[in-house]
C-alpha cells in the first residue's frame, strides 16, 4: 500500500448526503457496495441538466472505480452489477432498465421523492432520454379461472359422477356466471351442498338475478330453501 503524501493544495469536493453517513454507512458490510455507492453518488453529483443518472456502462469506463473492484479471481464487471444490486435493493439507488438500439441498459438514479416521480415518467415514456427508451413490459397473463367442476371441488366437497351430470345439466340450463355466484352464495351461507346450489338458480331463474350479482339471501330468510318443496332433500 502506497502512502498519500498529502492532499493538493487546491482540489474539488463530492457533495454527499449526511444521511448517508448517518443510516446507510453502518449497515453497509460488503467493500464492493461501499466503492460504487460513493462513486455514484459522485457521478451524480457531477451530472448537469435534468434527470441526473448514471447509467451501468458510464460506470464500466470508470477507470477508478474498475481498479478498485478486482477481487481474486473475479471479474470487476460482476462485481459492479452485483454491487449495483445491493445498492438499489438497500433503496440508496432507483435502478431502470432502458432500450438502447435493442440492448439492455441499466441506469440508476438517487432513490429521493422527486426522482422516484421522474422514474415513473421515464418508465411510462413521458421522460424521453436520448438514445434510450422505455422497454415495454410485456402484460401479465390472467389465469383462467377454475371451470365449474373444480370451483365445486375447491368450495363445497367432493366431486360424484351424479353431482357431475347435475353440473353438466346446469351449465346446459343457466350462465357460467351464475353457476359461479350460486357457488359463492352457498358458501357465503355455509350450505354447501348441489341441492341448494340448484335451489339457488331455480330461484334467480324464476325471480331474476339483477345486474348479475348474486343475491344474499340472508337478508331475507337463511332457511328459504329448506322450508321450499325440496326442502327434506336439503342437508342443513
Amino acid at each position: 500500500m502506497s502512502q498519500l503524501s498529502g492532499f493538493p493544495a487546491r482540489m474539488e469536493f463530492t457533495s454527499i448526503p449526511n444521511y448517508f453517513f448517518s443510516n446507510l454507512l453502518p449497515e453497509i458490510e460488503d467493500i464492493c457496495e461501499l466503492k460504487t455507492s460513493l462513486h455514484v453518488l459522485a457521478a451524480l453529483y457531477r451530472k448537469k441538466g435534468h434527470p441526473r443518472f448514471v447509467s451501468y456502462h458510464e460506470l464500466l469506463g470508470n477507470d477508478g472505480l474498475m481498479k478498485s473492484l478486482k477481487e481474486g479471481d473475479g471479474k470487476p464487471e460482476e462485481a459492479l452489477r452485483r454491487a449495483l444490486q445491493m445498492a438499489s435493493q438497500r433503496g440508496i439507488f432507483i435502478h431502470i432498465v432502458l432500450d438502447s438500439d435493442g440492448s439492455a441498459e441499466d441506469i440508476y438514479l438517487l432513490n429521493t421523492e422527486s426522482d422516484r416521480k421522474v422514474a415513473a415518467r421515464i418508465e411510462s415514456g413521458e421522460i424521453k432520454l436520448s438514445g434510450l427508451r422505455a422497454v415495454t413490459k410485456p402484460r401479465p397473463e390472467l389465469e383462467e379461472p377454475p371451470d365449474i367442476f373444480t370451483l365445486y371441488e375447491q368450495n363445497i366437497g367432493m366431486l360424484t359422477p351424479i353431482i357431475a351430470d347435475e353440473l353438466k345439466e346446469a351449465e346446459k340450463l343457466y350462465p357460467e356466471s351464475w353457476l359461479r355466484d350460486a357457488v359463492k352464495e352457498a358458501v357465503a351461507l355455509n350450505k354447501r351442498n348441489i341441492r341448494y346450489i340448484m335451489r339457488i338458480l331455480e330461484r334467480w331463474s324464476s325471480e331474476g338475478k339483477t345486474d348479475g350479482a348474486y343475491q344474499r339471501v340472508s337478508k331475507t330468510d337463511p332457511d328459504k330453501y329448506i322450508k321450499g318443496k325440496y326442502g327434506h332433500m336439503v342437508r342443513r
